[in-house]
């Protein structure tokens, strides 16, 4: 599979992403932890079919110490006893965030409920804010087709602003 189009060959596009990104960098100085986030942008990226996201979260969440049994049961995570409450919370507040249109109701009280026993006020934003921000990039990745298989853990780092 190849892409159908590098965005940083757009001007606009690179300017978007380069600040997409650096937005981005505010959740890691949030309160939710790191693997946590890592395995909420990994389902949300099997959910929305993106290749390159399921390889980028897959890798940085094996960098932050995830094992490769939690990892290949994300997509089961129902059906698995590796996760714990907190964890199932958040992967089930992230896919009803990312399954609006087949919901038809957004994300339930009684999920929304589960989340908040677990998350704090700063938590749960930032959980809000990685499953908006990882549904936008995916999105991207999806429309141009860009392939998973080549992304190496902190390859974005050049992409930070002074």
């Amino acid at each position: 599979m190849e892409s159908r189009f590098n965005l940083l060959d757009s001007t606009t596009a690179a300017k978007f992403v380069k600040r997409f990104y650096n937005a981005s960098l505010a959740l890691d100085q949030s309160t939710l932890p790191k693997p946590l986030r890592e395995l909420v942008e990994l389902r949300v990226s099997q959910i929305n079919g993106c290749g390159f996201c399921t390889d980028l979260h897959t890798k940085e969440a094996a960098a932050a110490g995830e094992s490769s049994v939690r990892l290949n049961l994300v997509a089961a995570w129902r059906e698995s006893t590796v996760f714990t409450e907190a964890e199932r919370a958040a992967l089930a507040l992230a896919e009803e965030g990312t399954r609006l249109g087949d919901a038809h109701r957004g994300v339930s009280d009684e999920t929304w409920t589960e989340a908040r026993k677990h998350y704090d006020d700063d938590q749960i934003g930032a959980l809000v804010c990685v499953v908006a921000m990882i549904n936008a990039s995916t999105r991207m990745n999806v429309i141009v087709r860009n392939p998973g298989g080549s992304y190496e853990p902190g390859m974005f780092a050049a992409l930070i602003q002074d």
